[in-house]
């Protein structure tokens, strides 16, 4: 992989003024002409081993963002053996630990979704997973004293590994889309997007595996100190930046993609250069005393994005694109940082209450890791891979409305009859059924195509910014979720709430159908076409010598 890359020593930037026009310039219809051929290449291309690569490198990251935000997930029971009263965190504490990161994310979704329309998705590439891997250690290495709570530093580098995964969101989402051809595009950003069953997948297994390896050690502790889930919690969150550092060289030598460099950077001749280097070659290089012609195309500022997002055909999009995700993210940050807590709720795997001391921190933790793995197994995975199989075939629309409409149905069963599925054995094992159900569903359908479509919608040179947008609204809902959450499940006793909190999610479920309804179609169409601007003339010609200071 390393050579398939050469590194961008001196790639253009919007912000170098054009060359003075000489005698000869590429006429208008030229320029427009050869952008047009360069974009048909782009989405007629066959899927080849650059594609591949894309996804590789793009998708190391969500595996790495969803280990991440997931691992806490385990981690703040062991968090609670260790350094909580009464061995257990107390309700505000484990909000903090939870809440941080997608705090973070959303400011990071802003961020980088913003830069990345601003000096590029190359420049910007790689710098938010330097952040989570720096993050991430100094979470493994948190120490506790006098003047600090370890709570609180984590809380703190938890906010900053937030911010790197924000940023991951809205670069992944629109270099894999603007590299894909038209007809597997869904696909490839689906395959980015599916590394995230499989990173919620291994931060159980990881935890797993330790739990299994210090069985031992943890059995001889003294039950009022428990050193080793010490070591245990370290490992497994502390493991989070290994895949970030394998990825960080191939996300730091991406190419930039052809469409920013012609619609944003305006160098229609680079990006002719780039398409048809990288679909031949897969190589990408920039000369550095190469003469750079800018032509004159819409340019982004605050003035037009209003104007743009002003009118209801576009404006509709964004609402419908970030109501979506913040509807999707109330129930589905709602549960995944609390599948312990819901587990322990309706009693799957709960230790037998004749177990003491440490033999049942022991078991109850193994019990929670396994559950957190039968759940990503039988419902996170294989969600994301039918959505693969389809979104292509049916469509973004149908797959979001048909997830949402399902979603609200099981909710409402969930909910109204939790009391009644909780009462016996068999009810239990109906009810996690129906929870595995909901999972799946999340994922084969508006989990991932409220990833998949602000990707696709809008403009160049405001895709990653209106994507962040989206994905912050998300991230607001997740919020919103885990302080409900947190605040209300111990109404009325330890989890007596749970049952009241999946009702709510079924009204947001509701909800996201109808803001389904403001989202279009993106199957088999290209950007361009999407972005409801008119193509022909695109390019008004080459660009003239106070453009660069406009």
């Amino acid at each position: 992989m390393a050579s398939s890359y050469v590194v961008d020593k001196a790639s253009t930037s919007s912000a170098e003024g054009p060359v003075p026009l000489t005698k000869g310039t590429t006429s208008a219809y030229a320029l427009d002409e050869k952008r047009k051929a360069a974009l048909a290449e782009i989405d007629s291309a066959k899927f080849s081993w650059f594609h591949v690569k894309v996804c590789m490198v793009a998708g190391v990251g969500f595996f790495t963002d969803a280990y991440d935000i997931f691992a806490i997930n385990i981690a703040s029971t062991m968090l609670g053996y260790v350094y909580g009263h009464g061995q257990k965190l107390s309700a505000n504490q484990d909000l903090g630990v939870k809440v941080a990161t997608p705090v973070g994310t959303l400011v990071g979704q802003l961020l980088f979704g913003w830069l990345a329309d601003v000096v590029g998705r190359k420049r910007m590439y790689g710098i938010e997973l330097i952040l989570i891997i720096v993050a991430t250690f100094g979470q493994a290495v948190s120490g506790q004293g006098h003047a600090v709570n370890i709570i609180g530093v984590l809380v703190v580098w938890r906010f900053v590994m937030g911010v790197g995964i924000g940023g991951d969101y809205p670069l992944s989402a629109v270099i894999s889309s603007e590299f894909a051809s038209t007809r597997i595009r869904g696909r490839m950003m689906t395959a980015v997007f599916a590394n995230q069953g499989w990173g919620q997948f291994s931060a159980a297994l990881v935890a797993f595996i330790t739990v299994s390896a210090y069985k031992n050690s943890l059995l001889h502790d003294d039950p009022a100190v428990l050193a080793h889930v010490d070591y245990m919690w370290r490992i497994l969150i502390g493991l989070g930046c290994v895949p970030g550092a394998i990825a960080l060289y191939f996300r730091l030598t991406i190419p930039e993609t052809p469409r920013f460099t012609m619609d944003v950077e305006r160098n229609v001749k680079q990006a002719t250069q780039d398409v048809e280097n990288f679909l031949t070659t897969g190589s990408y290089y920039v000369d550095p005393d190469a003469v750079i012609e800018r032509a004159q195309a819409p340019k982004a500022s605050r003035r037009d994005f209003f104007a743009y997002f002003s009118k209801w055909e576009n404006g509709k999009l964004l609402l419908g694109t970030a109501y979506s995700w913040f509807a999707l993210d109330i129930a589905f940050y709602g549960l995944g940082l609390n599948n312990s807590i819901i587990l322990q709720a309706f009693g799957f795997g709960s230790p037998d209450a004749s177990l003491k001391g440490t033999e049942k921190v022991y078991t109850n933790l193994r019990n929670i890791t396994i559950g957190n793995m039968v759940i990503s197994v039988a419902g996170l995975i294989p969600g994301y891979w039918a959505t693969f199989l389809l979104i292509d075939r049916w469509g973004r629309k149908p797959i979001q409305l048909m997830g949402f409409t399902m979603l609200t149905i099981l909710f409402v069963i969930m909910g109204f009859a939790y009391d009644k599925l909780t009462a016996t054995r068999a009810g239990t094992n109906a009810f996690t059924f129906l929870y595995c159900l909901t999972n799946f569903f999340q994922n084969f359908g508006p989990n991932t195509t409220t990833f998949v479509v602000p990707g696709e919608t809008f403009p160049t040179r405001y895709r990653s910014t209106a994507h962040g947008i989206s994905a912050a609204s998300g991230k607001l809902g997740a919020i919103v979720a885990q302080v409900g959450f947190g605040k209300l499940v111990n109404i009325g006793g330890t989890n007596k709430f749970v049952k009241h909190l999946l009702e709510i999610f079924a009204f947001f479920m509701l909800t996201g159908i109808f803001s389904t309804m403001l989202i279009k179609e993106t199957k088999n169409k290209s950007l361009e076409e999407l972005s409801n601007e008119n193509q022909d003339g695109f390019i008004a010609g080459p660009a003239i010598a106070d453009d660069s200071r406009a």
